[in-house]
């Protein structure tokens, strides 16, 4: 029960967060905060007060994006899977990538990055023999 209401609270702060709202809220208090520095002689405490509450803001926000930012990340993830696992010619190992060594995950990694150079390479070429209609040929 707490949970699915945490997660509903989680993402609806981490989305109003990140509003303009949210920023111009957070910019007059800033600025009122300023203001009032010449009544309080700018003393320590009105010093404290400012960083006392940015610092629990921070803090507590840390927990709340972070969660939102993992619910986020695990629907991709399922998203993504599904999409290897339809796809007749994929690479079904990529399915448990998130699960992998870092070595073999680098592996990998580099295998496409292979793979990308060798596509760039080969449109590379073939738009230097055959350009695209309304496209001046490319001449190095």
């Amino acid at each position: 029960m707490i949970r699915p209401r945490f997660a509903r609270v989680a993402s609806a702060t981490a989305r109003l967060s990140g509003s303009l709202g949210a920023f111009v809220a957070a910019l007059g208090v800033i600025i009122i905060w300023a203001a009032s520095g010449p009544a309080f002689h700018f003393n320590d405490t009105w010093q404290l007060v400012v960083n006392t509450c940015t610092t629990i803001v921070t803090f507590l926000m840390v927990f709340l994006i972070q969660h939102t930012q993992n619910a986020d990340t695990a629907a991709l993830h399922i998203k993504l899977d599904e999409l290897i696992r339809v796809s007749k010619d994929a690479n079904q190992e990529l399915l448990n990538l998130e699960s992998m060594e870092p070595a073999h995950l680098e592996e990998i990694r580099q295998r496409y990055e292979a793979l990308a150079k060798t596509a760039a390479d080969i449109k590379s070429k073939k738009e230097r023999c055959m350009p695209c209609e309304g496209r001046p040929a490319v001449h190095p």
